[in-house]
């Protein structure tokens, strides 16, 4: 039974290399005992044993691992009931240590878990529990640092997933929430009221403030103008009278250049008498000095005469 052989053969063999050969995939390592005793650690690849002497006790992941807690419920300090739903993320960094350190590390680190949040949450009220989850899972994260060490574990991240309080807590919780939205929307309303208000007052102020300094300014442009005009008005007449001054002056320095003589200037006076005296009044005023400087009475008369002929 040549076949039979060959058949055992290749049992044999094939027995043979799985106990010899291992191949052990990345981020994985296996912890071999060499006759009951820790030998080495297989790492990531192609690993040769010897068979029957060397044995894998164990396969570890290394990449980061999740578990989660089952809910627990747990007594705050003001004696209310809430359920806590915990997970808890972790790395194997030290397999030897997570073999023989702790038979299930998994499980410690769930025992751990419980213990640690009854104590926090014995601490703490419902409100600081309900408010609180960054602080819960930072002081299980420490605790389990500390147990953990010694087993080749890191703890990466605890996260407090869900805090329930019982239905009642639940209700009144809801109620406590919709009263206080009511009533901070009453608030937000009144607010917005008296803004509205507050802005109308500040418009109207406003515009009374504006309006009021457009009519001063209307009135000062205008009293500005009116004195402009006067000023204006006031400097036409004594450029007029300076004029009339000029001319005056120019007149009498031009006689005195000609040499008149008083008698000449008191014959030219009577001689403008005569046009004065075919106007239409009928009685003439004549000064005493020039009478005198014509020096007669018959001359006054000719001129007299002369002008009601003219007449």
């Amino acid at each position: 039974m040549p076949w039979v052989i060959l058949v055992i053969i290749v049992v044999v063999v094939v027995v043979f290399i799985s106990l010899t050969i291992k191949i052990v995939p990345q981020q994985r390592v296996g912890v071999v005992e060499r006759l009951g005793k820790f030998h080495r650690l297989l790492t990531p690849g192609l690993n040769v044993l010897i068979p029957v002497i060397d044995q894998v006790r164990l396969y570890h992941d290394l990449r980061i691992q999740q578990t989660n807690v089952p809910p627990q419920t747990v007594i705050t300090k003001d004696n209310v009931q809430v359920e806590i739903d915990t997970i808890i993320f972790y790395q194997v960094v030290d397999p030897e240590q997570a073999t023989y350190g702790i038979s299930d590390y998994v499980y410690g680190v769930r025992n751990i878990t419980t213990a640690t949040m009854r104590q926090i949450i014995g601490k703490l009220e419902l409100d600081e529990t309900l408010s609180g989850r960054e602080k819960i899972s930072t002081e299980i994260r420490i605790a389990l640092d500390e147990a953990t060490e010694k087993w080749g574990v890191r703890i990466e991240r605890v996260e407090v997933i869900d805090i329930k309080p019982p239905i009642d807590i639940q209700e009144a919780m809801d109620k406590q929430m919709k009263a206080e939205r009511n009533k901070r929307a009453i608030v937000l309303e009144a607010e917005a009221a008296k803004q509205d208000m507050i802005l109308r007052a500040e418009g109207d102020k406003q515009s009374k403030i504006l309006k009021a300094e457009g009519d001063k300014e209307a009135r000062i442009r205008e009293a500005e103008g009116l004195r402009q005009a006067q000023e204006l008005e006031a400097l036409g007449e004594a450029k007029a009278i300076q004029a009339v001054a000029e001319a005056e002056k120019a007149r009498i320095e031009m006689l005195r250049d000609a040499a008149l003589t008083e008698e000449v200037l008191a014959y030219q006076s009577f001689d403008a008498l005569k046009e004065v005296a075919k106007g239409p009044a009928n009685k003439v005023f004549i000064p005493s000095n020039a009478i005198e400087t014509l020096g007669t009475l018959g001359a006054i008369g000719e001129v007299f005469k002369s002008g009601k002929e003219g007449k």
